[in-house]
């Protein structure tokens, strides 16, 4: 028998939080979270998001063991300024058993109907800072610390309860040597000039902080069309902040801007710390905060976290300032592979930047939708 409980105190939290631990405990290519950090994430009073949406958290038990959990969502910006009447659901784990699968989600559904909302979509965070979709290819690549990771029978038990294929994201991924440096040198040299921008690069963290504002307000120019994009609050954005900027080296984010000093575009780049987290196993203490910092310094493998570029600068070729800025970068800490986030697969404009560079999609992800009652079909 399986039975359903929500999730009400710290302990149950935590049991929430450890479960993939389990599940995926002889997987080589799942990355765990740091658990205290994950912990905080759902504590309202730690996480701004709260402000905003609203989070139910269901552990399933079967035989008196944990074997799936799920978090039923509700941005209320999302629902009420955009009038997406959508239901979300994540962190969504689950053993291979369709009953454990269907419970957790009709609970979701139910939550929704509650709620008067139209459909059910998922896997998904809070908001686009979170992780998004279930991988339906490449589950032989290691994950990230900013993807979820799954088998193959997620995408089975979605289909056959209904759900339907929603958004698909792209994973690629490319060599640094395929990065034609002198190519981008001479085009951003051109586009400099012709538009009067220049380039920023930064040493210490302290020196770019003053921009982050306003990266976040261009990320809202930039990705502001997307069916995928919900406004992030400026208390959200002193979270992230917070949360993300000590894994970042400084010498990884770049900027431009104009004649003005007005940011026009910026990428955000983050060394890869899957293999780190592995070894951290969960913890920062007595030994996964040294696997960090030396995966800060150390690694070859780099993740494009973010890349946004003003709507007024769009299809200017931007990009090789960006780039050209990169190359010189990843020469010096001698990067082999640069790995992209999850990108829709219809954002036609992200694909054109990168096509010079010999991009390999080696995943591919998916959000599931469902519609929450037949009455919303007609």
């Amino acid at each position: 028998m399986i039975r359903l409980h929500k999730v009400t105190s710290k302990k149950e939290m935590k049991q929430f939080v450890l479960f993939p631990f389990s599940l995926y405990k002889h997987n080589p290519y799942w990355v765990p979270p740091i658990i205290k950090e994950e912990i905080a994430s759902f504590d309202p009073a730690k996480n701004p998001v709260f402000q905003n949406a609203e989070a139910q958290f269901f552990i399933a038990f079967k035989n008196g063991k944990i074997v799936g959990r799920v978090a039923a969502i509700i941005n209320w910006i999302e629902v009420e300024k955009q009038q997406l009447k959508k239901m979300r659901f994540g962190w969504f784990d689950v053993i291979d058993d369709l009953a454990v699968s269907k419970i957790l989600l009709n609970k979701v559904k139910e939550i929704g109907l509650e709620n008067n909302l139209l459909f059910m979509e998922g896997p998904v965070g809070f908001n686009n800072l979170d992780k998004t979709g279930i991988l339906t290819d490449g589950f032989e690549h290691i994950g990230t610390m900013i993807t979820w990771y799954n088998p193959p029978y997620y995408k089975v038990h979605l289909e056959q309860l209904g759900f339907v294929k929603e958004k698909e994201y792209l994973e690629n991924k490319f060599a640094f040597k395929n990065v034609d440096a002198l190519y981008f040198n001479k085009w951003s040299t051109v586009v400099k000039k012709r538009y009067l921008l220049s380039a920023m690069e930064f040493t210490k963290t302290k020196d770019l902080l003053p921009y982050v504002d306003d990266m976040f307000d261009l990320l809202k120019k930039s990705y502001g069309k997307l069916a995928t994009f919900v406004p992030i609050s400026k208390v959200q954005i002193a979270y992230f902040k917070k949360k993300y900027l000590r894994f970042i080296n400084p010498e990884y984010l770049k900027f431009v801007v104009d004649a003005n000093n007005k940011l026009v575009a910026f990428a955000l780049v983050m060394p890869s710390f899957s293999k780190a987290l592995q070894k951290a196993n969960g913890t920062l203490f007595p030994f996964g905060l040294f696997y960090l910092l030396q995966a800060k310094k150390q690694a070859k493998d780099v993740i494009f976290y973010l890349i946004g570029v003003d709507p007024a600068y769009q299809n200017k070729g931007i990009h090789a300032i960006l780039f050209d800025q990169y190359a010189k970068t990843f020469s010096e800490k001698g990067i082999v592979n640069c790995i992209r986030t999850p990108e829709l697969a219809n954002n036609t404009a992200i694909q054109k930047i990168w096509k010079n560079v010999g991009p390999i999609t080696h995943k591919k992800r998916s959000t599931y939708k469902k519609i929450l009652s037949e009455k919303f079909k007609k």
